[in-house]
């Protein structure tokens, strides 16, 4: 069986805990629960069949070194709860654009020297799965590279809230290649966005209206300071809005919800403190009010969910499929084609991966319900955003025994 050879763009705390977290799990056992996954074995892939390919950046503390040292260089703050063995794999220097902002200017020194031919990368290396973990804001990079992405053939997961996915434009491209996407903006495991979605539908399954809600967060990692840039902030807001009111079925209006990046903390590293108020009338119009405070550590509460996104881009890759998977779109990102609730976006994702898998993964101590195939059409309006096209330059061993 084939690996998941998946290349880097941007080698932050993200990128740290995600090539951390491929070795930790290195050798974990299929038939148990084991802590911080979701997925041993997703649909025949293990987390050691995900390889690292390539890695791109721009910072010159981290081009020219190996992933497994660049890593762990300033200014990324995260966990250390791995040592990472050499990966063979350079980082080679990256296209700027936008995604240097105002602030991160001061902390990171552009490397020297011409930004690689990306499509000639990927090819090289033979990537399969393309993972974006640009800084927030960077509009024009993200879509300088998707264009690269589509140009080599690779499969794409946009982890920060530069709307592709979403979007019929670039749903429409990927599909004309024949190439899947899974995004937009990585949902963590549990974080600030999953936990504030949750409660505010079980406000609304048990009868609580919702008046007024906010989520203020505060963090001590690069993707706080870009923030401070406001100008860099919009997209972000509006991801993260739409995930938690789209939980509801009327208009809360606008100026009765605030959720975002609050403020840049630096002695808090790669924690983020998240602070979520949700006001409500339950019976007899009585005031019912929710306060929580959330702490995590930021980047490996998304690794998880990260190492779950590429495998299922490579059992679309697998299939023929092309456009945005929508099921595992709506389960693993904020900002999906089409929302659902979580535990219908959770089935929906287990029906896909049933369905397309290699093999039906082992379930650990607890059972799944799944259904071969999704029976329920998506709440929005009918689009292309999923097909699938069983011929092509990507039909794989398991397709061509089907047929």
């Amino acid at each position: 069986m084939s690996k998941v050879r998946v290349a880097i763009i941007g080698v932050g705390n993200c990128a740290s805990s995600f090539v951390q977290g491929v070795e930790f799990y290195r050798n974990a056992p299929d038939n148990e629960l084991v802590p911080g996954l979701m997925h041993v074995n997703l649909g025949g892939y293990h987390i050691s069949d995900i390889e690292f390919s390539a890695a791109i950046d721009i910072d010159k503390n981290k081009v020219g070194l190996d992933l497994a040292d660049a890593i762990f260089k300033k200014p990324n703050n995260t966990y250390r709860f791995c040592k990472v063995p050499k990966t063979g794999v350079t980082v080679q220097r990256g296209m700027t654009h936008d995604g240097l902002g105002k602030y991160l200017s001061d902390i990171i020194e552009k490397a020297p020297g011409d930004t690689i031919d990306i499509v000639r990368l990927l090819r090289e290396t033979k990537t399969d799965v393309v993972v974006n973990y640009l800084p927030v804001g960077s509009e024009a990079a993200t879509k300088w590279y998707v264009e690269q992405v589509l140009e080599a053939g690779c499969g794409f997961v946009n982890c920060i809230p530069v709307f592709i996915a979403r979007e019929p434009y670039w749903q429409s491209r990927f599909e004309e290649k024949g190439l899947p996407v899974i995004g937009d903006d990585i949902k963590s495991q549990v974080g600030a966005t999953i936990t504030h979605r949750v409660l505010t539908r079980l406000f609304r399954d048990r009868g609580v209206k919702l008046i007024h809600t906010s989520q203020l967060n505060v963090g001590g990692n690069t993707d706080f300071l870009n923030m401070l840039e406001r100008s860099r902030l919009q997209s972000k807001k509006i991801s993260k809005t739409n995930a938690v009111t789209s939980q509801l079925d009327y208009d809360i209006g606008k100026e009765n919800i605030h959720i975002g990046p609050s403020d840049y903390v630096e002695w808090l590293s790669d924690r983020k403190w998240a602070y979520i108020r949700m006001e409500g009338t339950t019976f007899g119009n009585v005031p019912l009010n929710l306060e929580m405070k959330l702490e995590v550590w930021d980047s490996p509460n998304s690794a998880g969910v990260v190492i779950d996104s590429v495998r299922c881009c490579k059992l679309g890759l697998d299939n023929g499929l092309s456009g945005a998977l929508e099921a595992p779109s709506s389960y693993f990102k904020k900002s999906p084609p089409v929302q659902y609730t979580d535990d219908e976006a959770r089935q929906k994702t287990e029906e896909f991966i049933l369905r397309y898998g290699w093999k039906q993964s082992v379930t650990p101590k607890r059972k799944l319900t799944v259904r071969a195939k999704a029976s329920s059409k998506p709440k929005t309006a009918a689009r292309k955003t999923k097909k699938s096209k069983e011929t092509g330059s990507r039909v794989s061993r398991r397709t061509v025994l089907k047929k």
